[in-house]
């Protein structure tokens, strides 16, 4: 047990997918996996583990942010031993070319900080994906038709943005979407040797005002979890 994960060692799989909300991990793990087991309740951030085409697989809520996605992935992989960390959440559509419901595969992610910023000073480290998780959920979308795109992303720090000149310059180059979490775990992943990857379905779009509606939000992650899961294992 660590001081925000109540699971007892072997519980965690050294496969993660690690949503934002907790729910959202229920859900999935319950759609998705076989023999599933709450693993972690702590703080209401739940967590299951179960089986997938007969691999060990644990699901994991991370909260929203940077801050509390490093908490868990920080626990994960020092106490609990993961080596693959895929998150799999929402994003918010940045390009004409991206339509909500389209599936992000974030090859890089930038950031005006992180929790880790400490640490490189002055330098402007560059997050990106692993290769070999990135090239496995290509694959996977490809073979599942999924509309899907691969490029950079905007981990941001606040929910509430009040910076529209950032964001016309982010437009201006390319960024594909913006969520809040994924800079911050493909720095933790680096540092560790760990595999790390953000699959995101696009649930609302900053340039057109379209958003998804809370009910159709779960049917519409389903391919994301899939491409996420035949990634980690493909």
């Amino acid at each position: 047990m660590t001081v925000h994960i109540g699971a007892q060692p072997g519980d965690i799989a050294e496969t993660v997918l690690l949503p934002g909300d907790p729910y959202r991990a229920k859900w999935a793990a319950e759609t998705f996996l076989k023999d599933v087991v709450l693993v972690n309740e702590v703080r209401g951030m739940l967590g299951f583990t179960g089986t997938w085409n007969g691999h060990k697989v644990t699901i994991q809520g991370s909260g929203m942010g940077m801050p509390s996605l490093s908490i868990y992935v920080n626990e994960l992989i020092k106490d609990y031993g993961a080596k693959t960390l895929i998150r799999i959440g929402s994003c918010g559509g940045m390009q004409d070319s991206v339509a909500v419901r389209d599936v992000i595969l974030a090859m890089t992610a930038s950031s005006l900080s992180t929790p880790s910023r400490g640490i490189f000073r002055e330098l402007n480290y560059a997050p990106s994906a692993d290769w070999s998780l990135l090239q496995a959920a290509v694959k996977a979308a490809e073979a599942k038709g999924t509309t899907t795109h691969v490029g950079g992303i905007y981990s941001s720090d606040v929910f509430y943005d009040e910076r529209p000149d950032l964001n016309e310059q982010m437009v201006r180059h390319g960024i594909l979407g913006v969520e809040m979490e994924a800079a911050e775990l493909y720095i933790l992943a680096a540092r560790h040797k760990c595999r790390a990857l953000a699959v995101l379905t696009v649930s609302d779009h900053l340039l057109t005002g379209e958003a998804l509606p809370s009910d159709q939000r779960e049917t519409s992650f389903g391919d994301m979890v899939e491409i996420a899961l035949n990634a980690a294992f493909g």
